[in-house]
This record gives structure tokens, C-alpha cells and sequence, in this order.
């Protein structure tokens, strides 16, 4: 009777997972600990990224799988929130308790340098899955048709914050003009 109780529960996390994004993420975030750990003198360095690699590989996917999930509140607001703000920052809390318990605590440059990486990041992901990439179930793409969009679906992401320059320009100018005739 308890097996058949906990299968729906381990079907609906396995449908929770995004196992694209697990992938992706658990190689990024492992050369940026990496990298920012070349010029410390840290010893136990691959021990530290193995960890992230573990740890990363097998959250990564559930994360993602929440932020897939978040797109789908009514409020874009509040799924939007979830995806940039929530599950980063319950993801860097449980990054660093993990790697507390494992006795390999990661130096603050390399908790810094992940923290800004998972910042943007979920932009990132954001970004991607509002244009329909590395989303997992309904509406899947294949990873390689995924991978094929990156360098555009990159292109707009960054071109994004210039996209809004001549917004705020024109909000100076319409205040410099609402100033003059005042």
C-alpha cells in the first residue's frame, strides 16, 4: 500500500525534473568554481568541484524543473520572481550547506563568483524557456534543436539591455522638457 502512496509523488518529481538544464548547468557552474579557483591557494580543489559536479548534476534539474513550472503562474510577475530571485537563492543556501557537510567548504571568491553566475544565469533561463528552449515534457524540443537556437536565442539576451536605452532616453528627455516648460 506505501509504494503505490509514493509512486505518484516519485512520478510527479521526476516530471518536476529538467534534465537539459541539469546537464548544462553541472558543466557551467563546475569550470566557474574551477576557474575561480586557479590563483587561490586552495587545497582540496578537485574535491571542491566534485562536489559541485555531484551536487549540481543531480539539483540542477529539479530547479529548473521549478522554474519551467513557475512560467506557467498566472502572474508573470510572481513566476518571473520565482525563476530570478527564489530558486537561486534556495539553491545557493543549499550549495553552500552541502558543501559545509562535505567538508569541502568552497573559498568566497568561488561563492561570489557562483552566486553572480547563478544570478545571471536565471536570466538566462529565463529567457530561454520564455522562448520556448530547454524546456523538458510538453513542447520539448531535442536537445540539439536547442543547442542549434543558442547563438541566436544568446544574441537577443544580450542585446536585450540595449533594446532599452532608447526608452530611458527618451523618460530624460521628456523630464528635461517637463522641467523647461515649468
Amino acid at each position: 500500500m506505501q509504494a503505490n502512496l509514493r509512486a505518484p509523488y516519485l512520478a510527479k518529481a521526476l516530471t518536476c525534473w529538467n534534465w537539459k538544464c541539469a546537464l548544462l548547468s553541472a558543466t557551467a557552474r563546475s569550470l566557474v568554481y574551477l576557474a575561480a579557483m586557479t590563483r587561490s591557494g586552495t587545497h582540496g580543489r578537485l574535491a571542491i568541484v566534485l562536489v559541485e559536479v555531484v551536487y549540481v548534476t543531480l539539483t540542477a534539474g529539479l530547479y529548473a524543473g521549478v522554474q519551467q513550472r513557475a512560467l506557467a503562474i498566472r502572474s508573470r510577475f510572481v513566476g518571473n520572481s520565482i525563476v530570478v530571485l527564489g530558486v537561486p537563492a534556495m539553491a545557493q543556501v543549499l550549495d553552500w550547506l552541502a558543501h559545509r557537510a562535505s567538508r569541502a567548504p568552497a573559498p568566497q571568491r568561488a561563492t561570489l563568483a557562483v552566486a553572480v553566475f547563478s544570478a545571471l544565469s536565471a536570466l538566462f533561463h529565463l529567457h530561454l524557456m520564455r522562448s520556448g528552449a530547454f524546456l523538458t515534457g510538453k513542447g520539448e524540443r531535442t536537445l540539439a534543436e536547442d543547442l542549434r537556437r543558442m547563438p541566436r536565442l544568446t544574441a537577443a539576451f544580450l542585446l536585450k539591455p540595449l533594446a532599452l536605452l532608447p526608452a530611458f532616453g527618451g523618460r530624460t528627455e521628456r523630464t528635461a522638457d517637463q522641467e523647461a516648460a515649468a
